[in-house]
């Protein structure tokens, strides 16, 4: 399998949101646009990874995603570098999606054009809710206001292929507020969606605050609601909801995502950042000073790093883990090809209770595996433990 995607991570934030547990560097809310030295800094580190990368089984790029952080806290000059490093290491494709995730507040009309005029052509709005209440809940530094501006420089600049974020689960977040905001979200037509539950975890703010299932997080039967009613409404606004948390209309899938839930190869680049390349995966330091020092030893050793390769039943899990996601779940035929005659009726067997259940379909006719919408996927968790838990000894 040949590798034609990259990750690349831009860890700037104005300041940490008290959900997220990535990788970042917090410039305060008063940073600006200005190619600072801390940048440029973080930048030609960067770039010097991708040089000393390997280029043996890498194809040109078909997707890029610039994802953070807030990478429309990133000056120009700085995209503008990588892109030219990446064409120039690896080359780019003429068709390639080229995604970069952006939050109100950050960005201007003249700065989404700098952006199409690098070859960006997908951008992903980091709203997470349209209530001025919720965002100050979550440490967000933009509101309302900074939204309707965002999206009338994203018209003026007629961005067409645009995604926009939404978390449920919130604290103090009611049903209604989760109804307006897919409202709200719908009379804007994006052409994707994603809609993510809350998770809480132990190192941030919220994780430290908060214990899953108490007041003020929506009790469990509230928090499944919102993502059943996010599937129906959703759906109801010709969205295709092709993978657990995500929606889009026709042809506006991710197609960088896609490549992680088809467990395919990929190149990650930067603080935190994860490639999965010949069967191994590996992480980069989250820290700006650790991520330095280990691109110094990466260019001594060549671009070479000494990990484990991947199991072949690790392969399997991951296979089944993230093919899951997708609507259009997994095929068992091809499983049986790559893992073994014999897998086909293993798996069968350990979903027999959700196969009954109709939270699970199996085509006889196609071999194709499916969770069911939105039930399925609302359970994906005990099914995947249970498959894990079964199959980690083949």
């Amino acid at each position: 399998m040949l590798v034609k995607s990259a990750y690349i991570h831009i860890p700037f934030c104005k300041r940490r949101c008290f959900y997220c547990d990535f990788p970042i560097t917090v410039l305060g809310d008063n940073s600006g646009n200005n190619y600072s030295p801390w940048q440029q800094e973080y930048v030609n580190f960067l770039c010097q990874e991708i040089m000393a990368t390997p280029q043996e089984n890498t194809l040109d790029l078909d997707t890029i995603f610039f994802g953070g952080g807030t990478p429309s806290l990133l000056a120009i000059e700085g995209l503008e570098l990588i892109l030219s490093t990446l064409h120039q290491h690896f080359n780019i494709s003429k068709n390639a999606e080229i995604s970069l995730e952006i939050d109100p507040a950050t960005f201007d009309l003249t700065k989404l054009k700098q952006y199409q005029k690098l070859g960006i052509n997908r951008i992903s709005l980091g709203l997470q809710a349209f209530q001025d209440n919720l965002l100050e809940i979550c440490g967000r530094t933009h509101r309302m206001s900074d939204i309707n501006q965002a999206i009338d420089y994203i018209h003026e600049a007629d961005f067409n292929n645009w995604s926009l974020d939404l978390i449920s689960g919130l604290p103090y977040q009611s049903l209604d507020d989760w109804q307006d905001s897919l409202a709200k979200a719908i009379a804007l037509q994006p052409k994707h969606l994603s809609c993510y539950d809350l998770v809480l975890e132990p190192v941030t703010a919220f994780g430290k605050k908060y214990s899953e299932g108490d007041n003020p997080l929506p009790l469990d039967e509230i928090a499944a609601n919102m993502y059943c009613l996010a599937s129906e409404k959703l759906r109801e606004a010709g969205y295709i909801h092709y993978e657990i948390s995500n929606y889009s209309q026709k042809g506006y899938e991710c197609r960088h995502n896609q490549v992680y839930w088809r467990n395919e190869f990929y190149h990650g680049f930067g603080m935190g950042a994860a490639s999965y390349t010949d069967n191994k995966r590996f992480t980069r330091p989250r820290t700006r000073k650790e991520y330095f020092a280990w691109i110094k030893e990466y260019q001594k050793n060549l671009g070479n790093i000494d990990i484990n390769i991947t199991s072949k039943n690790d392969q399997l899990l991951e296979t089944l883990m993230l093919g899951l996601r997708l609507k259009k779940g997994v095929n068992l035929c091809e499983i049986k090809t790559k893992f073994g005659q014999n897998i086909e009726a293993q798996i069968l067997e350990c979903l027999g209770t959700f196969l009954e259940d109709k939270l699970i379909i199996f085509n006889e006719n196609t071999h194709q595996l499916t969770l069911t919408d939105p039930h399925g996927f609302l359970y994906s968790n005990t099914i995947l433990t249970t498959l894990f838990t079964k199959l980690e000894t083949i």
